[in-house]
């Protein structure tokens, strides 16, 4: 009996000991890091709410006017757009919102034609394509600056000697994403047309000599200045402008 006791302990605890050692059961199928259920897509409202919520970097140097206030959209107007999305000020944004094709607002107020400059936060909410396109008057004539165009990630100037923004040596791809806020800045002198997205510069084209023109169709109706969006919901803040001497120093980014 003593001896039967005995092995009867040996083996609990040899039992115990197995327990303490043993490999972790597998985890449950839905807590695997590769079957993690996938994060839930912002709504466009959802997305607005937060764009409204980012803070605003300021506009660097001095000479600004306020286009938008942020609170009505004094000064501006619809341009007439054929199948138009709503236009709104909503939460200090100027919304865009999608329509059949474009959708757009115009300032109504005079502007330049020539040395000045433009900055502006624009995000694209929701859609594929430009979420800003920015018509802006050079002289005599007018040009609009691309931003997310044929498909979401064409920049250009349309149009430079007849060639629009995807056929003209301003042309060039970036990758914007939805829901994120981009710094745009355009400068217009005697000799050049300039812009900036964020930190990079990604228009300067010497215009002496060069024909300048809008392409044709609708973007027409956004002269002399206007934003418009393409199939997309396009949001706006701190629309500024200022008059400039000539080109970006070559010290100035």
């Amino acid at each position: 009996m003593i001896l039967l006791g005995l092995a009867v302990g040996l083996v609990g605890l040899s039992g115990c000991e197995s327990d303490r050692t043993k490999t972790p059961g597998v985890m449950p199928e839905g807590a695997r890091s590769g079957n993690l259920q996938p994060q839930r897509r912002l709504t466009p409202e959802e997305i607005i709410i937060r764009a409204a919520a980012q803070p605003v970097a300021p506009a660097p140097g001095e000479g600004w006017q306020r286009l938008f206030d942020g609170h009505t959209l004094t000064g501006w107007k619809l341009p007439g757009f054929a199948g138009s999305g709503e236009v709104e000020c909503r939460q200090g944004l100027l919304l865009c919102h999608m329509g059949d094709l474009f959708t757009g607002i115009n300032w109504t107020n005079p502007v330049p034609t020539m040395n000045y400059e433009v900055t502006l936060d624009a995000m694209r909410v929701i859609g594929t394509d430009f979420f800003c396109g920015l018509t802006f008057p050079v002289r005599n004539s007018h040009c609009s600056l691309i931003v997310g165009g044929w498909g979401g990630s064409l920049v250009g100037i349309s149009s430079i000697d007849d060639q629009d923004a995807s056929e003209n040596e301003t042309t060039q791809f970036i990758g914007f994403e939805n829901g994120r806020w981009y710094r745009i800045r355009l400068r217009v002198s005697e000799t050049k047309i300039e812009a900036w997205i964020e930190q990079k510069k990604v228009v300067d084209v010497v215009t002496t000599g060069r024909k300048l023109s809008l392409r044709s169709g609708e973007i027409e109706r956004s002269v002399p200045f206007g934003l418009a969006t393409w199939v997309s919901t396009g949001a706006f803040r701190e629309i500024k402008l200022r008059r400039v001497d000539g080109p970006a120093d070559k010290g100035e980014r």
